[in-house]
């Protein structure tokens, strides 16, 4: 059966149960009339950017945001990233001094992250649309029964990955993580409201490749090409 979402193939098989329940299609619905009535970011080419660039099987890191950014020209499918050109938000201003002050690698004069992505980093939104100018405007809608499937999807993997939680709500994804078998580190968000609270000095990035090397996997180049 084919799913009313343009779910790239091979999560589309892996998410086959979930894509065939009345909710998908009842998501679908809301989502083109939203398109029709309204701007609604990402584009739709790019609601799926995030698990085009990252297969399931290549899944080493998963960094959740909450829903997309809702200025003109800022989402583009994958969570905290922007294209080149756009000034990077705050939330990812932040990532970068962290970046920085963790692994000692400055800001790539960007907000570019797919370099993540193709390195097995699942930059996933918990809502993977949003209306212009209306933050969390699409929240409630589906999309958060299916980016919880997605995320259990990798959390019954017998290939361990990192969970990167970032704030309050990421850190209640934990619940549909296996522990035993996967590390999850929580930690404040990166947002100017929050960041001091726990995020600068967290070492997010020096600790995953910790984790991931001490499981046999080798390490993410957290570089990106200026």
């Amino acid at each position: 059966m084919s799913s009313p979402l343009n779910v790239p193939p091979g999560w589309r098989d892996v998410l086959a149960d979930e894509l065939a329940k009345p909710y998908v299609a009842e998501l679908a619905a809301f989502v083109a009339a939203e398109r029709r009535e309204h701007t609604v970011y990402p584009p739709e080419s790019e609601e799926f950017t995030a698990l085009e660039l990252t297969p399931f099987d290549d899944v080493r890191a998963v960094i959740l945001g909450q829903d997309p950014y809702h200025g003109a020209g800022q989402a583009h499918g994958l969570a905290f990233s922007v294209r080149p050109g756009v000034a990077p938000p705050p939330s990812l201003v932040n990532i970068f001094k962290e970046l920085k002050s963790d692994l000692g690698i400055s800001p790539p004069g960007h907000g570019y992250l797919a370099g993540w992505a193709r390195q097995g980093v699942l930059l996933l939104n918990t809502v993977l649309t949003v209306r212009a100018g209306e933050a969390n405007s699409h929240k409630g809608h589906g999309w958060e029964k299916l980016t919880d499937a997605i995320i259990r999807a990798i959390g019954g993997r017998d290939r361990p990955a990192v969970f990167l939680l970032w704030g309050a709500p990421a850190q209640k994804k934990a619940a549909l993580v296996d522990e035993g078998r996967h590390v999850v580190m929580r930690s404040a968000h990166p947002s100017p409201l929050s960041a001091r609270n726990g995020f600068f000095g967290s070492r997010p990035f020096s600790r995953a490749n910790a984790a991931l090397e001490e499981r046999g996997q080798p390490p993410i180049d957290w570089r990106l090409d200026p």
